[in-house]
């Protein structure tokens, strides 16, 4: 996805031969595209991998991580984007982290633990993360300490900054529960920004996932899933952040809320139906304003813009689309491609079809099936069913060459959306879970009879497959 900063569009690139994915500048919708760092250089081996990056306002320096040989630990470092080589830089013990610049240019918010003492690194506990201010060119052990929390040693801190520059926004999670809690500093004039303004709490509870989508001055913008468990969007004035004044925008739809972006005075929402993405733009009171066509069944995996800005970015990937970048121009209502996997063979013989199961209980179960297109069903196709169902994770259109050349060679690829996953929202993900588990098998059971009634196949020719809790 890329990242605009100026008329420059930052973003990664992998030819699809490359351990790691390369990050590029160009100037312009049409600029020639110039490298700006690229990570297989970093090792011999091709094993250090780029992590989390962010670009400064202006566009000349670029904040990135990189980890070695797929450890979480990340190494920060500042590099020149003019001239591709790196500041004196680095910061250690960097994990879990983004990097957050402030709009003056001079620093960014990041998070690290302690170092390690005595012993294998790798063995520390993840324990006692807080959150720093770095400002380029000072030595590590000069950042500014912003928040830590000892009483809650298991307390994970990020931060990220406003795009008026005015609001540091600190997300605190519990370990690994998604819940959240939501401080932030008013820094104040972002040119000058004052680090040491006091910390405001705009929710002090673990109750829901919470998110600041931006701000209009004063007021914020959150997507919740409080009190809806499918997500809603609410405004919130920080001078009276209490939840009973919250004021729902969006309300909970029958489809789970995926992502909400304000960009070009628009709420760009990305739901879930039936495990396939929707994306629709809403007006700032809330109101539907337009649905965005999508290529087709499959899965809008990032969208990225700027509030004060008509362009807009997505990347979209299916059964049988790489994963590609498109950019919508929110006051046109015109789309077109910004970058493209090329395939190499014709997919338009291939298809994807939703279809749907009943489970034992009478739940309504969706099966992604992708095959040949006009498919005789006698029953007689080689299948492979697959399926997840565990930890609130969304099973939905993916691309993998694999399974293309298993459709190539006349196979059935079917993906079963089962209980447990977190397509539906919590209840569905608290429907597979402890004492309920057992729905997750009448689920995936009741798929492949499906299947062999529908004569995609038969029992002699349905394979099954899962991976990890799968």
């Amino acid at each position: 996805m890329p990242l605009k900063r100026g008329k420059d569009y930052f973003y990664t690139e992998n030819s699809g031969l490359q351990n790691q994915s390369v990050l590029y500048v160009q100037h312009g919708l049409k600029g020639e595209k110039k490298l700006v760092l690229d990570p297989n250089t970093l090792s011999t081996d091709g094993t250090v991998a780029l992590g989390p990056w962010n670009v400064t306002e202006n566009g000349k320096l670029v904040a990135y991580a990189v980890a070695a040989a797929g450890s979480d630990w990340e190494e920060i470092r500042v590099r020149d984007v003019e001239k591709a080589k790196d500041l004196p830089d680095t910061l250690k013990w960097v994990k879990f982290s983004g990097i957050s610049w402030t709009r003056d240019n001079k620093g960014f918010f990041y998070s690290r633990f302690a170092e390690p003492t005595g012993g294998n690194a790798m063995l520390a506990k993840n324990e006692g993360q807080k959150l720093y201010y770095h400002r380029v060119g000072d030595p590590q052990a000069k950042d500014q300490l912003i928040l830590e929390r000892p009483d809650h040693p298991r307390w994970n801190i990020n931060a990220a900054v406003s795009d008026d520059g005015e609001y540091v926004i600190i997300y605190v999670v519990d370990g690994t529960n998604p819940n959240n809690r939501i401080y932030f500093i008013d820094l104040g004039n972002p040119g000058k920004p004052k680090l040491d303004n006091p910390l405001v709490t705009l929710i002090d509870d673990a109750e829901s996932e919470n998110r600041v989508i931006d701000n209009a001055g004063d007021v914020f913008f959150l997507q919740t899933n409080l009190d809806a468990p499918l997500g809603r969007v609410v405004q919130v004035d920080i001078n009276k952040p209490a939840k009973k004044y919250w004021r729902t925008l969006i309300a909970e739809g029958a489809d789970k809320m995926e992502d909400v972006e304000l960009i070009g005075g628009h709420f760009v929402v990305s739901t879930l139906k039936d495990a396939h993405s929707v994306l629709a733009l809403y007006g700032l009171r809330g109101g539907l304003t337009q649905s965005i066509k999508l290529p087709g069944i499959g899965s809008v995996a990032a969208i990225s813009g700027r509030p004060d800005e008509w362009e807009m970015f997505y990347a979209y990937v299916s059964y049988l689309q790489p994963a590609s970048i498109y950019r919508f121009d929110i006051e046109k209502r015109t789309q077109q491609t910004f970058r493209e996997a090329k395939l190499p063979v014709d997919s338009t013989g291939y298809e994807t079809k939703q279809i749907f199961a009943s489970s034992k209980d009478g739940t309504k179960i969706p099966i992604f099936v992708t095959s040949k297109r006009g498919l005789t069903l006698d029953g007689s196709h080689p299948t492979i069913l697959y399926a997840y169902g565990g930890f609130d994770i969304n099973m939905t259109p993916a691309f993998s060459p694999s399974m293309l050349q298993w459709v190539s060679m006349g196979g059935v690829f079917a993906v079963a959306v089962i209980r447990g996953g977190g397509e539906y929202g919590r209840a569905w993900h608290e429907a597979g879970m402890l004492a309920k588990k057992q729905n997750v098998f009448d689920d995936f059971i009741a798929a492949g009879e499906y299947l062999i009634s529908q004569k995609y196949t038969s029992s002699k020719k349905l394979a099954i497959r899962g991976g990890s809790n799968g």
